[in-house]
């Protein structure tokens, strides 16, 4: 299997000045969206919560206790405060060589590592909407999904300048990314089959988060299949850029539309 090929190919024309500007643009937008949120937000939060061992192995646990509460608002402008400032870096004069290089070799360690804070705060506030909020199920679910993106990078990594593309840690972190939202999908079955009381924001969070969320995995594999202009790995870097913008801004306004508006 090829690998992707060299950047600059004439057919995507994703040149170093336009990638910079897009980081630059997308960038600003998540820095504006983020304070917008937190000056028309409510104060909605929800409590997390654990049951700890009261006796002997295998006897009831004892009472939940709320350990504290996880602010909306915050949380929201955090992953929109950490997207603007990786793409701000990546367009930094500095910066941009090292971001240049790397991209040329068809990585970017910068990218995984902005996704695996935020979108780890991202599913956090997903499972926290589905009614998943005790701590260790939370803490394993951020966990499952810092495994996630880190395959996510290890697949770069593995493969820069490879033209035999070893696809393990693609799929190890399709295998690791599946693991919240199976969480997530049980947490809303056992709601509707209890009470039924899922609102119709969470709904629409759960969908377009899991398919924006599995477009990620399409534009690596696309990139290292080097199907048509994802040949060109600043291509595939372009596609980064606006899935991050979509995604983010998508979860944003639909938890502020259903929980943040004051």
């Amino acid at each position: 299997m090829t690998g992707a090929a060299t950047v600059g190919t004439p057919a995507t024309r994703w040149g170093r000045s336009r990638l910079r500007r897009a980081n630059v643009a997308v960038g600003l937008v998540h820095l504006a969206q983020a304070a917008l949120v937190l000056v028309l937000a409510n104060g909605f939060a929800i409590p997390v919560t654990a049951a700890f061992m009261d006796g002997p192995p295998g006897t009831d646990p004892g009472p939940s206790t709320t350990l504290f509460e996880a602010p909306f608002a915050p949380l929201v402008a955090l992953f929109l405060l950490l997207a603007a400032a990786d793409h701000l870096l990546m367009a930094a004069p500095r910066v941009v060589d090292w971001y240049e290089r790397n991209l040329a070799r068809g990585r970017n360690d910068a990218r995984w590592t902005e996704y695996s804070a935020s979108a780890s705060v991202m599913i956090g506030l997903i499972a926290l909407l589905t009614g998943i909020t005790d701590v260790f199920a939370l803490i394993a679910i951020l966990g499952v999904n810092v495994a996630m993106i880190l395959f996510g990078e290890l697949m770069e990594r593995f493969n820069a300048g490879r033209r035999d593309v070893r696809w393990a840690p693609f799929t190890f972190g399709c295998i690791a990314g599946a693991v919240p939202w199976i969480a997530i999908t049980v947490a809303i079955a056992g709601s509707e089959a209890g009470s039924g009381s899922v609102p119709g924001f969470v709904y629409g969070i759960f969908v377009s988060l899991f398919l924006l969320f599995n477009c990620f995995a399409v534009n690596q594999a696309l990139q290292f299949r080097a199907v048509g202009p994802w040949r060109d790995p600043r291509f595939a870097e372009g596609v980064y850029i606006w899935l991050s913008l979509i995604a983010k801004s998508a979860l944003a306004w639909q938890v502020f539309a259903g929980a943040l508006a004051a």
